[in-house]
């Protein structure tokens, strides 16, 4: 396992996530420490990290995506706030669950919304 890796996906993990992604990757590491470290390396340090995407574009595709398939609400609330920090709306991330619904379906992107509301409660909280 290298170094770089895992030091590159830590190093987005903070930057993106806050803390946020240290609390969430905490609760994977209790449980399976190398799942959390292969989701530094693999998804973060290799995938996330490459050229061609900023953040923000990232974020939207991700949350694109965990609606999508639909059983994925933790992460998705993880992303969400992750869109949030680097500069996605509230608004984009309504739009963007919105396009959900003719392609993955009502209930994938209600589900979605769900996960929103969720996150924008919690922003609504931190910053009042």
């Amino acid at each position: 396992m290298s170094d770089d890796r895992y030091e590159r996906g830590a190093e987005i993990v903070a930057r993106v996530y806050k803390d946020f992604g240290d609390s969430f990757l905490a609760e994977v590491a209790a449980a399976a420490p190398d799942l959390s470290r292969y989701i530094r390396e693999f998804a973060f340090g290799d995938i996330y990290s490459r050229p061609g995407l900023e953040p923000r574009q990232r974020e939207m595709i991700i949350i694109s995506s965990l609606a999508t398939i639909g059983y994925a609400a933790h992460e998705l609330k993880a992303h969400i706030h992750g869109a949030l920090n680097v500069g996605v709306t509230r608004e984009e991330i309504v739009e963007i669950l919105i396009q959900v619904a003719p392609y993955a379906g009502f209930p994938a992107a209600i589900n979605g919304l769900h996960a929103a509301k969720e996150v924008f409660s919690e922003w609504d909280k931190i910053s009042s």
